[in-house]
């Protein structure tokens, strides 16, 4: 029921996407194979990392914790989404809809930094080959893994409490198909200046950073694998990274355009097309990319061929 008058709102209504009831059951396949496919893919990739000690190397102990992180925040959304697809009511309670917030702010966030720390991995590995050991230590990549992870989680609680601390009077319809924080604060009767504030701060900061990070790490790389003298240097080194500069053109090109774009009503399904895009089709993506563009990966994988064949 739509609430209004003062009355709180104790539930949210997932309003999802454009003329959903008429192919309801297209989109519910549609969405269905992709998530089982994101699953298998992403657990196959986690799998086959702690089953290879030849992958047992910094670039795919972030790898493989991008895989977990991946498979976190598609599950936070995914599922409900294709609840909704039958269900007449497409109805969340407000702590669901807190819980799928948070949850799925977290781990975008952190799947930024793990991103972020790959492409230090790969700057070290190729610029300074010789110190790679000691700098990308056991002992840094924990601290990176607990940084991402604490650093996520911080900007996606302080967000949610904050988002959640507001009166929603207006209407409990929200024109998207999960718990996203702009069209939450649409509905809120209360002034919502400082947690569009807060909302830029954390977002502009997170995205600013990490690319920051990654453009620097593939400048210094790129002036390296310039500087390679034969053909065969140059596309093995290339090689190395281009997996992971694969997948962060795709996340952030995307996710910039989510939340940097300041779209009218008109380009409202737009933006809900690139959440699906960010939060269900690149999580499918990235085993995909390091499966296909990795020779190492490759190599895991007809070995795991040959022990069951």
């Amino acid at each position: 029921m739509e609430q209004n008058n003062g009355t709180e709102v104790t539930e949210f209504i997932l309003l999802g996407f454009a003329g959903q009831h008429k192919s309801w059951y297209i989109l519910f396949t549609v969405f269905l194979v992709i998530y089982l496919v994101t699953l298998v893919g992403n657990m196959g990739m986690i799998l086959l990392i702690k089953s290879d000690s030849c992958l047992h190397t910094p670039m795919y102990f972030f790898l493989q914790h991008l895989a977990f992180v991946d498979l976190c925040y598609t599950s936070a959304i995914t599922p409900k989404m294709l609840q909704n697809f039958v269900d007449t009511q497409q109805s969340i309670s407000f702590t669901g809809c807190m819980v799928q917030l948070l949850v799925y702010g977290a781990f975008a966030t952190i799947d930024c930094y793990i991103l972020a720390a790959m492409a230090v991995d790969r700057y070290v590995a190729i610029c300074n080959p010789l110190r790679y050991p000691m700098v990308m230590s056991q002992a840094v990549c924990l601290q990176l893994l607990v940084g991402s992870y604490f650093l996520g989680f911080l900007n996606a609680s302080v967000n949610t409490s904050f988002t959640f601390s507001l009166n929603f009077c207006k209407s409990n319809k929200i024109n998207h198909f999960f718990c996203d924080e702009p069209p939450l604060l649409a509905l809120s009767c209360s002034n919502i200046d400082f947690n569009i504030m807060l909302l830029t701060i954390f977002v502009g900061f997170n995205l600013m950073f990490t690319v920051l990070v990654v453009l620097f790490s593939y400048i210094y790389i790129l002036a390296a694998i310039l500087k390679i003298s034969t053909a065969a240097g140059r596309k093995k080194a290339f090689s190395t990274c281009a997996s992971h500069l694969t997948a962060v053109i795709i996340f952030y090109g995307t996710l910039s355009y989510m939340y940097l774009h300041h779209g009218t009503k008109e380009s409202q399904e737009q933006e809900k097309m690139a959440s699906v895009f960010y939060g269900i089709i690149i999580p499918m993506l990235n085993p995909l990319i390091y499966s296909l563009r990795n020779q190492d990966v490759k190599e895991a994988l007809k070995g795991i061929r040959k022990k069951c064949f």
